[in-house]
């Protein structure tokens, strides 16, 4: 995680204390979808801290229809921001027409918000369209003391993201989570270790690698590890690292070759 400066966590500190009062009198009120935007734009300049007469804008054009705001920086539109009302729960079709306008306009990001709950999701560049909750803030809980708190709030600070913090987050993510490390146990470098180190304990006892793997998904691993896309995908990205890794080596191998000293020909 990108260390977050002085001057930014004590930024975090005071305003996200200072809003989650705000919000919690907002909420109280059951303010309208108009007098949520206008929260959450002085939040993007106190807490975030985006200008709000450069940095902010309003009324993104989808379509003939429009998303709330949008942050861009340095005339490039950085991530799109659904709002709804403060009383109302957030719903994925909340999410149908800002997806659809970040997809083709090629932004990335994503954040739906009443106010007090975040969701911060990130657009999948294929066919058909697709999206991914990557992360959450709730303003109604969360706490200024805890650093894990202030590092997801940071993910969306302006200075977070001109060290494109949000981008290693995302990283981070895909790389370590359940449905990856399921499919490491699965791989067959994890299995063959497993088989060696029963063959250690049991004396022996030889023991095949498609019995191991069938303990591991029926009786292991839980069932959303081991099935669906998330588990597809996270097989395919061994594969490919395998694969590189493989390549590499090989390039290595040919570099090493082509510097060693040659043994001299005698001419007859």
């Amino acid at each position: 995680m990108v260390r977050i400066p002085k001057k930014v966590s004590e930024r975090l500190k005071k305003e996200m204390s200072r809003f989650q009062k705000i919000l919690k009198k907002a909420k109280d009120r059951d303010v309208n979808e108009s007098d949520t935007v206008t929260i959450i734009t002085d939040m993007l300049a106190e807490v975030f801290g985006y200008d709000k007469y450069s940095e902010i804008t309003s009324e993104q054009a989808i379509r003939g229809t429009y998303c709330d705001l949008a942050i861009k920086l340095d005339g490039k539109m950085k991530f799109l921001i659904e709002v709804k009302a403060i009383g109302l729960n957030l719903k994925d079709n909340h999410l149908r027409q800002v997806i659809g306008y970040g997809a083709t306009n090629g932004i990335p990001w994503v954040v739906l918000t009443n106010g007090i709950e975040w969701q911060i999701y990130r657009i999948k560049f294929e066919k058909p369209v697709n999206y991914e909750l990557v992360f959450t803030l709730n303003f109604a809980e969360i706490s200024t003391r805890k650093q894990e708190d202030q590092d997801k709030a940071f993910l969306l600070c302006k200075e977070g993201l001109e060290k494109a913090a949000i981008e290693e987050f995302h990283d981070h993510v895909q790389s370590v989570n359940r449905f990856m490390i399921g499919a490491i146990l699965q791989s067959d470098t994890v299995i063959s270790v497993i088989r060696r180190e029963l063959r250690k304990m049991t004396d022996g006892v030889r023991v095949k690698d498609d019995e191991i793997r069938r303990i591991l998904i029926e009786e292991v691993l839980k069932r959303d590890t081991v099935q669906g896309e998330m588990v597809k995908d996270a097989m395919s990205k061994i594969k490919k690292a395998h694969k590189k890794k493989v390549k590499k080596a090989s390039r290595r191998k040919k570099i090493v070759a082509s510097e060693e000293p040659q043994p001299d020909i005698e001419q007859g």
